[in-house]
């Protein structure tokens, strides 16, 4: 499995970015999906994730949605009223119920005050 993250830009703080992260190549067996965030300086952190439910890490909750497109092999993360400290490079992550786990190359985030 292969993805490619895009979507991330500079925006101004409350402004929006819709990240996608499409997949290539067999993605049977995949049984969860998400996003993580690493700011500079910060370990990497689960923002979202989809798989028998969806979650959310607190800081993002009601801001952030995950979702996804079966049809065209893709996930989404809405961002709404970004804030500063929501800059950081994304990452997709799927994980395979066998234990595979598939990364994409990041895809920066800058929210500037």
């Amino acid at each position: 499995v292969q993805l490619q993250a895009s979507g991330g830009g500079s925006v101004q703080a409350g402004g929006s970015l819709r990240l996608s992260c499409t997949a290539s190549g067999s993605i049977f067996g995949i049984n969860a999906m998400g996003w993580y965030r690493q700011a500079p300086g910060k370990e990497r952190e689960l923002v979202a994730s989809s798989g028998v439910g969806i979650n959310y890490v607190d800081s993002v909750k009601g801001r952030f949605t995950i979702s996804r497109d079966n049809a065209k092999n893709t996930l989404y993360l809405q961002m709404n009223s970004l804030k500063p400290e929501d800059t950081a490079v994304y990452f997709c992550n799927y994980k395979h119920s066998l234990g595979g786990d598939y990364w994409g190359k990041g895809t920066l985030v800058t929210v500037s005050s």
